[in-house]
């Protein structure tokens, strides 16, 4: 039997010459090979590499900024923790407070120079702050008020003698003039806000009122007729006791 029916050849290559010589390897299969034996390589030479070491001043200088990291993130926590409890969320609870604005007025009117208005409103009504505003750049000293409606919604009254075009202007803001509505006897602008609210302006007795705020129409009628009934019987209890001045002083 030939020996030249058992050879058995691999593709891209060739059987050993007789002389000895290792058979050519085919391109395409060196090129296959590469990246195993890379691989190989690879692996080998990090078995045969030294484990990373510290010295003992790299291991303190490592601790060190650890332990700093971890003081300055507890410092950060122990800040920001008691301004957040001192400052909760605010809820619709958070402002049902039940001022006694009449009591706020009435210690208000020596800085004002008159009795700012308290208007009586219905059961279920309520405000939850009542402020004398002064020391302004603009130098318009003004008494504000903020009222919680029986049906949730809320009403701030601004009240001012010394107004001028430019601090209404700015208390309006970019609401715009929709209308005109009358309350309490007298005609009041209408305009909307671009935040839904809506805003009422008017001259009562020689003081400039402001409402704004978000509620129904009839809620700000409410208001409105309570702070202009309010408003003009300031004056004449005002007008009143000067009058009972002279005539004491005479």
């Amino acid at each position: 039997m030939s020996d030249q029916g058992d050879e058995r050849t691999t593709p891209g290559t060739r059987p050993a010459s007789g002389d000895g010589q290792v058979p050519a390897v085919h391109p395409a299969v060196q090129e296959a090979r590469r990246p195993d034996d890379d691989a190989r390589r690879t692996a080998e030479a990090d078995a045969d590499a030294p484990p990373i070491t510290l010295t003992p001043n790299q291991a303190k200088r490592a601790s060190s900024t650890a332990r700093g990291m971890l003081i300055a993130t507890g410092a950060t926590i122990a800040v920001v923790l008691p301004v957040y409890f001192l400052n909760p969320s605010y809820t619709a609870e958070t402002y049902q407070r039940d001022i006694d604005v009449e009591t706020v007025a009435r210690q208000a009117a020596g800085d004002a120079g008159y009795l700012p208005a308290s208007p009586a409103l219905p059961e279920g009504w309520t405000s939850n702050y009542a402020r004398w505003v002064s020391g302004r750049s603009d130098a318009v000293d003004y008494w504000e008020v903020g009222f919680l409606t029986a049906d949730t919604g809320f009403i701030q009254l601004t009240q001012t003698d010394d107004a001028n075009p430019t601090w209404t202007a700015q208390r309006v803001g970019d609401a715009q003039v929709s209308g005109t509505r009358t309350i309490g006897g007298l005609e009041w602008e209408l305009l909307d806000a671009q935040n839904g609210d809506t805003v009422l302006t008017s001259e009562v007795d020689g003081a400039t009122v402001i409402l704004n705020g978000e509620a129904s129409l009839t809620e700000f009628d409410t208001v409105g007729e309570a702070v202009v009934e309010d408003v003009r019987q300031n004056a004449v209890d005002e007008a009143e006791r000067l009058s009972s001045s002279d005539t004491d002083g005479s």
